[in-house]
């Protein structure tokens, strides 16, 4: 019997590839997926693997981690990551592993060091991920160089941290970030700080997580505190858009180009999309009342009435910037029925709590919809897990998000399983 290793180990999953890609070859597009990219465990290594192993994912925002030696953690399935601010501000990410034992070397969210240090045995790591202490018991011929931390890729942008698992990332997102840079500019990202933060698990599998927020088909029935702000659509062309809603844009978008503020809407490919959109008349932030969740503008802005710039990062964020704070979105698989969504809300970092802003009144409109849609995602999930469920089409007017979503995700897995995977290509060819 040929002895185990790290390669033959993938072995397992070899069947789950011609499968996944027979499937996605042939699925009826508009369609939802067939169930066990739901719910699966052999697919959803695949997702961790193809997807989360290797596009770029959003990790966290640069104001988190203002100074030297400022860090921050997070957990892509079975990787442990860490995000460090070094000298002159460069930002590191590295996997949150000790090379001598394996040990993580930072076990909590975030915090501040002069340097990585293992708390196992104590192998002490600058913050460029050099290796400088290992004590004298490895020997003086112990080569420290050989054993510095292994980087992860990592990208910022407009104030968003991105980071990719893959040995070679896939097609550079520069576009992207530097439209990042050009649309957060008047926000001075680098003056923001995270006012209050939210974690909750949903039992459903990631892609309803994103499915669902990919349309606001289900927000009429769904949402009544987000929809006391909110627009259910953002672009002119909807053809749901009304007369008195595209008068409204002409007027913000007059008022936007005077304060010099972008909002044109802005493609990347199925992957990235910005673009800023008012909220209902006379709202000027997603709070109960419509008014400013706090007093101190972000950035250079001068009014609190800048509508909504959207911003969705796949496969795992979507975000919101207003004028007097913001509200960012990560998701990050656990498990195949089970999903962590983090929310974060930003404000001026001179804002003070309890004079210039109330967290619990900040937070209470996506507190409420998080909650609302994590009903509806684990309601959705335990459907699909029935022995009834069979793919049902998607309303190319009310969710052609979703529609570009799973096309994306398609796309995706199909490219990255051919790269990782060349005997499929004989397989299938």
């Amino acid at each position: 019997m040929d002895p185990i290793s790290p390669t033959s180990l993938d072995d397992p999953l070899d069947p789950a590839r011609q499968a996944v890609s027979a499937m996605l070859a042939e699925r009826e597009r508009n369609f939802s997926l067939p169930q066990p990219f739901y719910n699966d465990a052999r697919l959803f290594a695949l997702d961790m693997q193809e997807i989360f192993g290797k596009e770029w994912l959003f990790a966290g925002m640069t104001c988190e981690i203002p100074a030297k030696g400022n860090y921050m953690t997070l957990q892509v399935g079975d990787n442990p990551v860490i995000l460090v601010r070094g000298d002159g501000g460069t930002i590191h990410a590295f996997h949150n592993v000790c090379r001598h034992r394996g040990s993580r070397l930072c076990v909590s969210d975030k915090g501040k060091v002069a340097k990585l240090v293992c708390p196992y045995h104590q192998w002490t790591y600058e913050l460029d991920g050099r290796l400088l202490f290992a004590g004298s018991d490895m020997g003086e011929n112990f080569d420290l160089s050989a054993y510095g931390l292994k980087p992860v890729h990592v990208r910022t942008g407009g104030g968003f941290i991105f980071i990719s698992l893959a040995e070679q990332p896939p097609a550079a997102i520069d576009d992207f970030l530097i439209t990042l840079e050009h649309y957060l500019e008047p926000y001075e990202m680098g003056n923001l700080k995270v006012a209050v933060e939210s974690n909750i698990v949903e039992q459903a599998n990631w892609k309803l997580v994103i499915e669902n927020n990919r349309e606001c088909y289900h927000c009429n029935g769904s949402h009544p505190e987000l929809l006391n702000s909110l627009q259910e659509f953002d672009d002119t062309d909807d053809p749901r858009a009304t007369p008195a809603y595209k008068a409204l844009v002409a007027k913000k978008q007059s008022d936007w180009d005077e304060q010099q503020v972008p909002w044109q809407l802005k493609r990347f490919g199925k992957r990235n999309r910005l673009t800023r959109t008012p909220l209902l008349d006379g709202v000027v932030s997603m709070t109960m009342d419509g008014k400013p969740a706090c007093r101190k503008l972000m950035g250079r802005l001068t009014s609190p009435d800048m509508g909504s710039l959207r911003i969705l990062h796949l496969p795992n964020s979507w975000n919101h910037f207003m004028g007097d704070h913001s509200i960012v979105f990560r998701v990050l698989p656990l498990g195949p029925q089970e999903t962590l969504v983090t929310t974060k809300w930003l404000v001026h970092k001179d804002a003070v709590e309890g004079v210039d802003y109330n967290p619990d009144e900040m937070r209470r409109v996506w507190d409420a919809t998080n909650a609302q849609d994590k009903r509806l995602a684990e309601e959705n999930q335990r459907g699909i897990n029935s022995k009834a469920y069979q793919p049902g089409p998607y309303s190319e007017t009310y969710e052609f998000g979703v529609i570009d979503f799973i096309d994306w995700y398609s796309e995706r897995m199909q490219e990255n399983l051919g790269n990782s995977a060349p005997h499929l290509q004989l397989v299938r060819g």
